[in-house]
């Protein structure tokens, strides 16, 4: 089929819209020219002719880059203007245009023909993703070989720069959470076997476009904490000092106390006085102190949360005595590296340093900061200073020449360091005596006198933050997706006849349809049948009741095995297959509750605790009552350590099934040092592996459960319904501490929760809910039936559902009138469109005076995509509002504050030219609750924006 590549302005999100329905059907094929209608060249008229040339060749690159296949109209590659099929044919003027043609790109398009050969991923249907932002100076995609990028063998990372009259960069920033986990790059006219690195800042001439083949890199392996107690970051992983490693004292604050004892000094220590202690002590101390290092959780007891992809920002404060100048840098490396790596620290003022360290490879990541006088800086500053202001310099560039001279001389553990380069320095040296004063001052002057002395590695009082600080990098899926829960055996959609595997394959397009990538099943294991549940949590259970899934555990088995009637082991991994073929994860429930009749009560009796009478203790979390589950006892003394590992077990039995994301039902009830241990030990194996933790609890636990490595969390969003509360909530989320490792995902309902104001409530309200979730969270979801307003309540003050699906069968008619999937799909088309609606962060709260209406905007730490929303809270009546664009905004852009902007409303297409910081809104329910813009400036950026607090580099 042909795509529209043709019409594409090589911005606008909708190619990938209908790239995406297009591969369903036939394999997309493009054509960078126009064979039934205007030539390429009368969209270019009037430009130079080396501009109508780079936009000839850009079309090519890009239609084979972007098509299966690719058609070229006869007459393109000379740039023939005369249209190829007309009414009225003209084969002489065609054949004059063709044979006086300016140029001739036949040689260009045998070669991207031979591209195409060479590569799988041309010939696939693959899913293609955007990495950026439309008003993005480069447009950067990422092509794969596979219906879903996750499981993609190959993939392809295009380039486009959309502007003929001016270069353009690659901001690597726009890797943070790529799909598949694509990381490292070579070009592809390199070949297969050309190595590929990390990808770094990348310049495209006018109209360029580059393509680069795009690789994995390995998961991290989990390694050992260092065992230097945080003294060295060039200490290996055995804790003996590396290569290079120049000091290796420990750390002490300004009093002089010592972090770590020293064996070898402490019998003369004891022997000294109190006073002569604390003065050696002193002598000792480190010079300069380092403080409030970010990211940093709990300092640095717990690992902040990055994605795959991601530039992560480190910040430090960092004070020493007097005038002289610093230097600094963040060492790091993955966990299964012996070796660290630096980036510099550069000054931000008032003391604060900054540095940005790339994360591409999934798994545990350490860093810290190291900052040392630099006396070589400090040096040549002064001797600058002075002679601008007509100071005489002879004895300070003595001492330059001195101190270059001792630099040079090396030690024992200097001259082992394989980073010392000496030869920039000897011919510095060299070129300084063999010139005059005013040459020397010449060389002391120049950048590379500085890049000479800093490749000696000579740092004046190294001082090494005390504590290595962790960094969890996930994948995409731990920070961005949306989910639909269903319970699988309800997909016949029958209430006589219980739903299996192949049933719920049959529901995967329409879920796909509304957009969501995360399937989430509650427990589909066998149910027990001593004390089932009847419908509506009845304690009678009649001969038809199928019982609550979560009364784990039959004699047929347990926590893995399948319920019989969904179907197989092999029925399940078809499923998962299925689903990853429409881009959809299977998410399964890990509940750790049995039935009475669980077979781990008969042969693990000791994992229990039993009651006096020989009874157990039934589950409880009041005032619900769950009278047919019962609990294990984690600190049983047969329990330890055997319950443990076959728990663990489990995640991994389900793991080797296709399962990689686990949604934890009350976490908050078992031991927190269980789930410290499982998920440090699942993740090991696969560090790809995300848990979801469903805790509605106390704040402090939430958050305690994700510093143990839980990847994201249900939250507080479906009890916050005003504007206050749903602004307070989220600022606590992206502007507190809990930025750094908290990543909340919005359930607008849950089985267990039908919110009250949902309770018999219009259909606006449902949109108006979903909006919320979707475009405040990147993490949203829904359980079934919301998207047909179900909201029937057991009791009025109650959130239980009449007729709950935990007790029952369900069947519906998901096409009936009045269901939300077109709103829906809507809002995960825009999110999956918008890397600015793909995380919690980044977002700000505009001015607006009506209660009735929620505006904010959020936007990429390079300001390349930003969107205003505005959702009304009212599901009743029409609400209208102006809102203040903030000065935050236009400062990121680099652009006067109320300057022109353009925007494009997301929900239709409109566009618009805003002027002046105020606007205006008008949402009417009944239509559509919600607005939704993408801005940018009319005017060009005058520099890349600089991170807002709490925003780091996510993406």
């Amino acid at each position: 089929m042909f795509s529209s590549l043709r019409w594409w302005d090589l911005r606008a999100p909708w190619l990938l819209d209908e790239h995406a329905l297009l591969r369903r059907v036939a394999s997309p094929i493009a054509f960078p020219d126009a064979f039934d209608g205007p030539r390429l060249a009368h969209d270019l008229r009037g430009l130079p002719p080396e501009a109508i040339e780079r936009g000839y060749r850009r079309a090519l690159e890009t239609a084979a880059a972007l098509g299966t296949g690719w058609l070229v109209p006869m007459g393109f590659e000379r740039g023939v203007a005369t249209p190829l099929m007309t009414a009225h044919p003209q084969p002489a003027a065609f054949r004059e245009a063709f044979e006086r043609a300016p140029f001739d790109l036949s040689e260009a398009l045998a070669e991207a023909n031979q591209r195409r050969r060479d590569s799988a991923v041309f010939a696939s249907r693959g899913e293609l993703a955007a990495l950026s932002g439309a008003d993005a100076a480069v447009t950067v995609l990422l092509r794969g070989d596979s219906d879903w990028l996750e499981q993609a063998d190959e993939a392809l990372l295009i380039a486009l720069n959309p502007e003929l009259d001016a270069p353009g960069a690659i901001d690597p920033d726009c890797l943070a959470g790529v799909p598949g986990a694509f990381t490292r790059f070579a070009p592809l006219s390199a070949g297969r076997r050309a190595k590929t690195a990390p990808l770094g800042p990348l310049a495209l001439m006018p109209g360029g476009v580059s393509l680069l083949r795009a690789a994995r890199a390995k998961p991290v392996k989990p390694g050992k904490e260092p065992k230097d107690g945080g003294k060295s970051a060039e200490a290996s992983k055995n804790g003996k000092p590396a290569k290079g490693a120049k000091d290796t004292k420990p750390a002490r604050d300004e009093a002089g106390r010592s972090v770590q004892a020293q064996a070898d000094t402490a019998p003369r220590r004891r022997a000294r006085s109190a006073a002569q202690e604390a003065l050696a002590a002193a002598l000792e101390a480190d010079r300069i102190a380092i403080e409030r290092v970010e990211p940093s959780v709990d300092d640095g007891r717990f690992a902040a949360k990055r994605v795959v992809g991601e530039a992560m920002l480190v910040s430090a404060t960092l004070i020493v005595d007097g005038h002289a100048r610093l230097g600094a840098a963040v060492a790091f490396r993955a966990a299964d590296e012996a070796d660290w790596r630096e980036v510099p620290l550069a000054p931000l003022g008032n003391d604060r340093w900054q540095a940005s360290i790339p994360l591409d490879r999934i798994g545990r990541h350490q860093f810290r900061v190291l900052a040392w006088r630099d006396d070589w800086g400090s040096l040549v500053d002064d001797i600058g200073k002075k002679h601008a202001a007509g100071q005489e310099i002879a004895l300070e560039l003595q001492e330059a020449r001195a101190l270059l001279a001792a630099a040079l001389k090396t030690n024992p553990r200097e001259a082992e360091d394989p980073r010392r380069d000496t030869r920039a320095a000897q011919a510095l040296a060299k070129a300084f005596d063999g010139s005059d004063a005013g040459g020397q001052l010449a060389l002391l002057l120049a950048p590379d006198s500085a890049a000479a002395y800093a490749a000696l590695y000579r740092r004046s009082a190294l001082t090494r933050d005390s504590r290595v600080h962790l960094v969890e990098v996930e994948r995409r899926a731990a920070r961005f997706g949306s989910w639909y829960e269903m319970f699988p055996r309800s997909a016949a959609d029958d209430v006589q006849r219980h739903g299996t595997f192949e049933d719920v394959a049959r529901h995967l397009p329409r879920i796909r349809e509304m957009g969501f990538d995360v399937l989430y099943f509650p427990p589909i294991h066998p149910i027990g049948l001593t004390a089932r549940k009847g419908r509506n949590n009845s304690l009678r259970a009649g001969p038809e009741d199928v019982g609550s899934p979560y009364a784990i555990g039959s004699p047929i088995g347990g926590h893995t095995e399948l319920h019989p009637s969904l179907g197989t082991l092999g029925a399940f991994r078809s499923l998962v297959a299925q689903a990853h073929a429409h881009g959809i994860e299977i998410a399964l429930d890990f509940a750790i509750q049995c039935s009475p009749d669980h077979p781990w009560l008969a042969r693990h009796p000791g994992w229990f605790a039993w009651r006096p009478d020989g009874s157990l203790r039934f589950a409880e979390n009041p005032p619900k009552r769950y009278q047919d589950i019962v609990n294990p006892d984690f600190y049983a003394s047969d329990a330890m350590p055997e319950l443990w590992v076959a728990l663990r077990d489990v995640i991994l039995h389900w793991v080797d099934a296709g399962v990689k994301i686990f949604r934890v039902d009350n976490p908050h009830t078992k031991p927190l040092p269980f789930w410290a241990w499982l998920i440090e030990d699942v993740r090991a194996r696969h560090p790809d592996v995300v848990f979801l933790s469903e805790a509605f609890t106390r704040p402090a636990m939430m958050y305690r459960l994700a510093k143990l490595g839980f990847s994201q969390s249900y939250t507080y969003f479906t009890w916050r319904e005003n504007k206050h509360e749903l602004r307070e909530y989220l600022l606590e989320l992206a502007d507190g501490p809990a930025r750094e490792f908290f990543r909340p995902n919005f359930f607008v309902n849950t089985p267990d929760i039908n919110p009250r104001y949902l309770h018999h409530a219009p259909r606006a309200q449902f949109v108006i809910r979903a909006a919320l979730a979707a475009l405040l969270s990147g993490l949203w979801g829904m359980y079934s039936g919301f998207e047909l307003g179900e909201s029937a309540p057991l009791t009025d003050d109650g959130e239980e559902y009449r007729d709950s699906e935990k007790y029952e069968l369900r069947a519906r008619d998901w096409h009936r009138p009045g269901n939300l999937a077109a709103e829906i799909a809507l809002l995960n088309r825009l999110r999956r469109g918008n890397p600015a609606l793909q995380t919690h962060l980044g977002i700000r709260f505009l001015d607006a005076p009506n209660d009735s209406v929620l505006v904010f905007r959020k936007a990429t730490p390079g300001f390349d995509n930003v969107i205003v929303a505005a959702i009304s809270l009212d599901p009743w009546a029409p609400q209208s509002t102006d809102f203040m664009l903030d000065a935050a905004l236009y400062e990121g852009w680099g652009v006067p504050e109320g300057a022109a902007l353009r925007s494009v409303e997301l929900a239709n297409g409109h566009q618009h030219h805003w002027h002046g910081t105020r606007q205006y809104v008008n949402l009417d329910p009944h239509a559509l609750p919600f607005a939704l813009w993408r801005i940018a400036p009319d005017q060009p950026r005058r520099a890349a924006s600089t991170p807002l607090p709490g925003e780091g580099s996510h993406r």
